[in-house]
């Protein structure tokens, strides 16, 4: 979990470093392209062709419709709002499966889900303090990432009850490149990387494939209600980051809210892991 805390915080500096060169679409287009080196390397190396398999593939475009739009919105973010309001937004991710997988799932709402959901968005409503001073495009940006964060969630375990962790990996990352492509050259310009923002890029590339690894490592060794308190130390270090190398003050408002969303979320979770 360390290692996720450092892959995602390095992630957030490497957005923000590089966010006056490319737009949001060109960012994720050579993230993905590091990433499908990376895959198809490491599938290569360990002789693991075998496991990308060809079924599923309206789940899988769903899955990465859904991650490459939140992961756009929190780039956008990341470069217009405060580092630890744009974490602590994230962190309602899991409230959002917890209300949209019955829908998508077909999972049941029960009553401490719908306690957890209430005291997420009261959360929410801490951090966001919405009226027409505090609300702009940053904070919907990553309000609205953290849905689409929750759905690629969704999708991804429709998908592991399906298929194997490589083709998930594969797809992604392929079908990302694409549409980033798409996205970043519609307006017929594509603006290529300087050698300062190059190696950005690469620590952009290697830390979504890393943070993700690294979380999915931790939980097969350890239980959820272990797990997610470390993963909500990000908060707190992307906090003292913002504040000693952005001048970001750290606004105890936010931290409140996080707290509170981290309760809601580690409520569902203890009450899930006791049964």
């Amino acid at each position: 979990m360390i290692g996720a805390i450092v892959s995602f915080t390095l992630m957030a500096i490497a957005g923000r470093a590089i966010s006056f060169e490319l737009d949001t679409f060109e960012i994720m287009m050579y993230r993905s392209l590091v990433g499908v080196l990376i895959i198809t390397a490491l599938l290569s190396l360990t002789a693991k062709w075998h496991q990308v398999e060809r079924a599923h593939t309206g789940l899988h475009l769903i899955r990465n419709v859904c991650h490459f739009a939140g992961q756009n919105l929190w780039f956008y973010a990341l470069a217009a709002i405060p580092l630890a309001q744009v974490f602590a937004l994230e962190f309602t991710s899991p409230l959002w499966v917890l209300v949209l997988s019955p829908l998508v799932l077909g999972e049941r709402l029960t009553r401490i889900r719908s306690l957890s959901a209430i005291l997420g968005f009261i959360g929410i409503l801490i951090v966001a303090r919405p009226s027409p001073d505090t609300v702009n495009a940053g904070t919907l940006a990553a309000a609205t990432a953290a849905i689409g964060f929750a759905g690629a969630i969704m999708f991804t375990k429709k998908l592991t009850r399906l298929t194997t962790l490589a083709s998930i990996l594969f797809y992604m990352t392929v079908t990302q490149a694409v549409f980033g492509l798409i996205c970043a050259g519609i307006d017929g310009d594509i603006t290529l990387p300087s050698l300062v923002s190059l190696p950005w890029l690469i620590i952009i590339g290697c830390g979504g494939l890393m943070a993700h690894f690294c979380i999915t490592k931790a939980l097969s060794i350890a239980p959820a209600t272990v797990v997610t308190p470390v993963d909500f130390a990000r908060l707190p270090v992307i906090a003292v980051i913002g504040f000693v190398f952005y001048n970001e003050p750290i606004d105890t408002l936010v931290i409140l809210g996080a707290v509170v969303i981290f309760g809601a979320n580690y409520l569902n979770i203890w009450s899930e892991t006791r049964k």
